[in-house]
């Protein structure tokens, strides 16, 4: 009868034929399937991290328009003080020069414009055109109070509406800045001309409607 000896485990049996290879490639699998968990992990990290820097590229993209933006206004308004600055600027120099500007009008309505003057006055006007100055005002325009100041009033019978029959003394604009208005005499229709002239034109075509028309003969 044999007896065990204590203080010995056993050990399971193990295929003699089985190589060490075999054994390490196991151990890799375990090595694979026990960290696949920390991988996930690590990916959703890094994508909430990049939505974050998503997020925080188009805040600074939207704050960049919004800057672009507000430049662009900047820069218009200042070109458009600029322009009204310049041109307050010439009307204030230009409203000095009206009244040389309207002796040189009355010499030359006189044909005292002449010989070295004549010479002078062309270059100012020439001048004063290159700063924006127009001159404007004609007989036979409607009046418009917005550029006109009527100095005299009168009535006619060949207008229709008040017509402005003379000009005292033109008016300048500096582009849409009137810096004076002309200042006309305006007429006006003649009162109880246009009831003569509807009582005319009633009666005559009462007369055409007794006659049975004007094409009847």
């Amino acid at each position: 009868m044999t007896e065990e000896t204590p203080g010995f485990d056993e050990k399971p049996d193990v295929p003699s034929d089985a190589a060490p290879e075999d054994a390490a490639q196991e151990a890799e699998s375990a090595d694979k399937a026990g960290s696949a968990p920390a991988g996930d992990v690590q990916d959703v990290a890094l994508q909430a991290q990049l939505d974050q820097v998503r997020t925080a590229l188009n805040e600074r993209t939207a704050d960049l328009q919004r800057l672009q933006a507000e430049y662009q206004n900047y820069r218009r308004r200042v070109e458009r003080d600029r322009v009204t600055v310049k041109e307050i600027a010439a009307a204030n120099l230009l409203s000095e020069l009206l009244p040389v500007l309207d002796d040189v009008g009355r010499a030359r309505e006189h044909g005292e414009l002449v010989g070295g003057f004549k010479s002078v006055a062309e270059s100012l006007e020439t001048v004063v055109a290159k700063l924006g100055l127009q001159q404007f005002g004609k007989e036979g325009e409607p009046f418009d109070p917005t550029i006109h100041e009527a100095l005299m009033h009168s009535y006619a019978p060949d207008v229709t509406e008040t017509t402005c029959v003379a000009i005292l003394q033109p008016g300048y604009r500096i582009g849409e800045r009137t810096i004076r208005p002309a200042r006309v005499a305006v007429a006006e229709p003649q009162p109880g001309a246009q009831s003569a002239k509807s009582g005319s034109e009633d009666e005559a075509k009462a007369s055409d409607e007794e006659s049975g028309g004007p094409d009847e003969g």
